[in-house]
């Protein structure tokens, strides 16, 4: 009887923290949350962070690296309309009244919106990014003059790294107002190109040659597509060339395109190409020999 009476005033404890009330608002269909309905949301969330982890496991186990960014990438979004999903319906189901309490709250929600209007904007955009895949983790684009590489897109904000090795935090709403570079969204490679200009009188056949020899002979240069030159102007001072070249990485290219020209300088000396630079003619006239030579013309 005991052991029984013991068990009652227990159960009685139990049911009695279960039912303890967290928060309160009202009667009659106000809104409430006691300690039962808190303990299922936080089971749910967490069973429902175990499933999503196993489907994550699963699709992405035979993917690529960077096919695994891309999809975590747009696997966010989907993660936080099911958390959404997961307690909307775990509190409806403990008949908790969600329509008093977004009655309560309305005013404090317009106040909210006004405030943070902002922050909705880069929710909003990074909603378009994640779901329309413009900006994918590891593309390589430019905003704003700055070039670097996507490593992670969030809801508010995208972070890459410039070639400078420093992060930049670019809000998503300038992904739907500013012009995007995206070097890398359609395929890997992109075609770069080094100008050049030599002197008057110079072999054109054998520059083609040498610009091919130098991009060719360069590490980091695909060599298909072929490189090939183009023969641009007559400049004022110089013949104007350019080699154009397909490279896998456009992350890298500056030091790819600063290894080509290191080569052309020495390619064109080993071979007497002159690199011209502006010139001008100028002509002094002597104020003297002038005011000089229209007195003759008078007395003429």
């Amino acid at each position: 009887m005991a052991a029984i009476l013991i068990m009652s005033l227990n159960w009685d404890k139990i049911q009695e923290f279960l039912t303890y009330e967290i928060i309160s608002s009202g009667k009659n269909g106000g809104f409430h949350l006691n300690t039962w309905m808190l303990i299922l949301a936080v089971l749910a969330i967490l069973v429902t962070t175990l499933i999503l982890r196993g489907i994550r496991k699963v699709v992405t186990r035979k993917m690529d690296i960077p096919d695994k960014l891309k999809f975590e990438s747009a696997f966010k979004f989907f993660n936080y309309i099911v958390y959404i999903i997961v307690i909307i319906s775990v509190l409806h189901s403990s008949g908790v009244n969600l329509t008093g309490l977004l009655t309560a709250s309305a005013a404090l929600f317009v106040g909210l919106g006004f405030a943070l209007q902002d922050l909705f904007k880069d929710i909003i955009a990074g909603v378009t990014i994640l779901t329309d895949r413009s900006v994918l983790v590891n593309d390589v684009i430019e905003i704003n003059n700055k070039v670097g590489r996507v490593f992670e897109v969030k809801l508010r904000s995208t972070r890459i790294i410039t070639r400078d090795d420093k992060i930049l935090i670019i809000p998503n709403h300038l992904f739907m107002s500013e012009i995007v570079y995206n070097y890398t969204q359609n395929h890997p490679k992109t075609r770069e190109q080094v100008n050049v200009g030599v002197a008057y009188g110079s072999d054109t056949r054998l520059i083609e040659k040498l610009l091919i020899e130098c991009v060719s002979n360069q590490k980091g240069v695909l060599q298909s597509p072929e490189p090939f030159v183009m023969f641009n102007e007559f400049g004022d001072s110089s013949l104007n060339f350019a080699v154009y070249f397909f490279v896998k990485d456009a992350f890298t290219e500056p030091r790819i395109k600063s290894a080509i020209r290191f080569d052309i300088d020495k390619a064109f000396r080993a071979n007497n190409v002159s690199i011209p630079f502006p010139q001008r003619d100028i002509h002094i006239i002597n104020k003297s020999s002038i005011n000089e030579e229209s007195n003759n013309r008078k007395n003429d």
